[in-house]
């Protein structure tokens, strides 16, 4: 159908997507998934996956009645959040007789999995009209890799539409809301994922181009590991950016705690992926790496700003906080000088280009007329469309009206790549990759891991993309680098310890950070509204080192329940929402 007379095409796909999860969640539910949280599904909730799955092969617990505990979650979920687009229940009850095996390290174990992922029988909409209606006609890798561990797939949840967003919002779904204050957005765009997870859910997938499944971890208050290309399944499912290998998206991990999502990446390389996954390289999982990072003191490099967007308040406290309690478990902490060529900054603008590098065509394609795009996303539409002239002048205009270098650098060179301009901009990354590699193994570093923040504030929110959407260099930084990296929460925001001294403005212009990317940003930052929302910190290891990585969250974790904090004496650890 021709523009704009597409329109009725996806105001008729949307009302169909959400009248047929309204009947899913309602009379298509068995009723006993209606009934409130029990003691007994107070048990398997808090009961580490490890355990789950030992009881569930000796028969203690049933898998049926661990899968119904989840599909309870999940319902009260959806309420609180709009998480979830896709509900599997009914089905996943007959995978748990036919499809599932249940003598497999994951057995009985319900995963959540981002909308894209191919699930045979539904939609993979990424929140496109233009995708919806369209089931998918066999499992994807990583859906027969986890029903032959023994897990389930339970439920399949919101993002935003372009998937370059931490946001997650769509036309198709809706808004997804942050499970600690619903003004604000859960993260993305694995929003929905980190929202179920916040609320009482498991495991989850999602992926990770730009900080994806970190941010979203961060700003809700569970954990995520964004793995390496390479050593987590990626085939088998749909995306916004078919063909985008400049900064290549990775599926990863996601737990409401620790142990569960070192039990589950341990589980999931166990099953030997790449049997599954032609992406996939067979890489077994290396116990000692992880035993080692948990077994000497340790030399940590601390990155406290990616020198475009100082932290805020909040997640500066949740920083020093982290590094206080490393050194007093006799950790040492300095922080680091990244090389000189290859600074967070060149690297923010040259993964830019690359993921960009199509001038927003892709993921701009499947939109129907008038359906709402990601303000973010439409952002960067807006300047990769300007004719070359034009966006030249605007550069101009940025850097010399009003001064502001750091925003004008990116607009200068962003839009559509010729295939000269694109392997030139790849030499260039590998060019930054190598550096960064010969800086780490200097004998002036040897760092065991870099912790920095994930991003410079709590949850934004909703909207606030507008702003804030060339706001990631603390996460986007690894991507660019194929570094293995975690999420873990700290605390919370304080109404009063985390407030701005001056306005924000005046704040940025003494951090020398008074620029359109900084300020749009802190522009949303207010201590009081955000009051309760979570602060995490980020912990990065060498490419390939997941497991290296989980050791250390681990030594993190430690240290953060073990420390005082010296101005109330309390103990900073991080408290999860109760699930009831």
């Amino acid at each position: 159908m021709l523009p704009p007379f597409d329109y009725f095409a996806y105001k008729r796909l949307r009302d169909q997507k959400q009248r047929e999860r309204e009947l899913r969640f309602t009379t298509g539910l068995p009723h006993y998934y209606h009934l409130r949280i029990a003691a007994a599904d107070k048990k398997i909730i808090n009961q580490p996956i490890e355990k789950l799955v030992h009881d569930v092969q000796d028969s203690t617990v049933s898998a049926l009645d661990v899968l119904r505990t989840y599909g309870k979650v999940a319902v009260k979920a959806q309420k609180e959040s709009n998480c979830i687009t896709e509900l599997l229940l009914p089905e996943a009850e007959s995978w748990l007789e036919t499809d599932v095996n249940l003598k497999g390290p994951l057995a009985g174990i319900p995963v959540s999995l981002k909308d894209s992922i191919h699930v045979k029988g539904f939609d993979a909409t990424v929140g496109y009209a233009a995708m919806a209606g369209k089931p998918i006609l066999e499992d994807g890798p990583m859906v027969r890799l986890l029903k032959d561990a023994g897990a389930v797939p339970y439920a399949k949840t919101a993002l935003p539409i372009t998937l370059l967003s931490f946001e997650s919002t769509n036309g198709l779904w809706g808004q997804c809301r942050n499970p600690h204050s619903p003004g604000y957005s859960p993260g993305g765009s694995t929003g929905g994922e980190a929202a179920l997870l916040a609320h009482g859910g498991r495991i989850g997938i999602g992926s990770d181009v730009a900080g994806s499944v970190r941010v979203p971890a961060a700003w809700s208050g569970i954990y995520s590991l964004r793995c390496s290309t390479g050593r987590w399944p990626k085939g088998g499912v749909s995306t916004s950016m078919p063909g985008q290998e400049g900064i290549p998206s990775v599926f990863s991990p996601m737990a409401r705690t620790l142990d569960d999502l070192t039990y589950f990446t341990r589980s999931i390389i166990g099953m030997q992926p790449w049997k599954y996954d032609y992406t996939v390289h067979p890489i077994a999982w290396r116990n000692e790496l992880e035993s080692e990072a948990q077994s000497k003191p340790l030399r940590i490099g601390l990155m406290s700003s990616d020198g475009v967007v100082p932290p805020t308040p909040a997640i500066e406290r949740a920083i020093t906080t982290t590094v206080a309690a490393l050194t007093e478990a006799g950790h040492t902490v300095s922080e680091i000088t990244t090389p000189p060529t290859a600074d967070p900054f060149t690297g923010l603008n040259l993964a830019s280009q690359l993921l960009n590098s199509d001038g927003c065509h892709h993921f701009n394609a499947p939109l129907k007329s008038f359906e709402p795009s990601d303000p973010g996303a439409s952002q960067l539409s807006r300047i990769a469309h300007l004719p070359r002239p034009l966006r030249y002048l605007y550069y101009l205009y940025v850097r010399y009206i009003r001064r502001d270098a750091v925003s004008a650098a990116l607009i200068r060179n962003f839009g559509p790549k010729s295939s000269a301009q694109l392997w030139t901009l790849t030499a260039q990354r590998e060019a930054f990759r190598a550096t960064w590699h010969k800086w780490w193994d200097a004998d002036a570093q040897q760092y065991d891991f870099i912790l920095c923040p994930v991003n410079a504030t709590p949850a934004l929110p909703h909207n606030a993309m507008h702003d804030a959407v060339s706001s990631c260099g603390y996460t986007f930084l690894w991507n660019l680098l194929d570094y293995s990296a975690g999420v873990l929460p700290v605390g919370h925001v304080d109404a009063t310890r985390d407030a701005l001294d001056t306005p924000y403005k005046t704040a940025l212009k003494r951090l020398g950070a008074d620029h359109g990317i900084a300020r749009g940003a802190w522009k949303h930052y207010d201590s009081v509204k955000m009051a309760g929302l979570p602060t995490a910190v980020q912990v990065v290891g060498r490419r390939w080192h997941e497991e290296s990585v989980l050791g250390y969250m681990a030594v993190v974790k430690k240290a953060l329940d073990a420390y005082r904090d010296p101005q109330t004496g309390l103990s900073c650890r991080y408290t999860l929402l109760e699930v009831d």
